[in-house]
């Protein structure tokens, strides 16, 4: 028996990110400062694009681990990353010293974003965002808990509601 099955159409995307709007202040802001060395670079000794991944994974565990629950609330749930995005500005090189500055914004109940912004002597090089989502174990969403929300909050920057 031939059965026809309907193709699903597939969204990865569902339009652009909420952004946050500029020059607008958390009430804090986490720091952590990134060194690049030549295995960082390629042949032209331009920074690997896919060193921001990185560095954005490193300063979201650096910052959640040091600021929010420093179990990352693993006998809670799991943290899901649903999207990542890097804009690259201008080039590193090695031996320059990067600094992370991370924010949040669309904290909701069960997911939030995080903007990184990555500076080379008060410049902006790149920025990226993650948007992660709270869940069980079994990969089921759930809420993040009160307390954690409150926390994410302090590092939250209001976003912007034109498209």
């Amino acid at each position: 028996m031939l059965v026809t099955q309907i193709p699903k159409q597939v969204v990865f995307h569902p339009g652009p990110a909420p952004q946050p709007l500029p020059q607008v202040r958390a009430s804090k802001t986490f720091r952590h400062t990134i060194d690049i060395y030549l295995k960082d670079s390629n042949a032209y000794a331009n920074t690997y694009f896919s060193r921001y991944f990185e560095w954005q994974g490193i300063c979201r565990e650096r910052w959640f681990h040091q600021c929010i629950s420093s179990d990352m609330l693993q006998a809670t749930g799991v943290f899901v990353t649903k999207r990542a995005h890097q804009e690259y500005v201008q080039e590193t090189f090695p031996f320059q010293s990067v600094d992370c500055q991370l924010n949040t914004f669309e904290v909701k109940q069960c997911s939030f974003y995080l903007l990184f912004q990555f500076l080379v002597e008060g410049e902006v090089v790149s920025t990226g965002y993650q948007q992660v989502v709270f869940a069980r174990q079994d990969k089921r969403i759930q809420r993040l808990p009160e307390h954690i929300l409150v926390k994410l909050r302090e590092y939250e920057l209001p976003i912007s509601t034109r498209n």
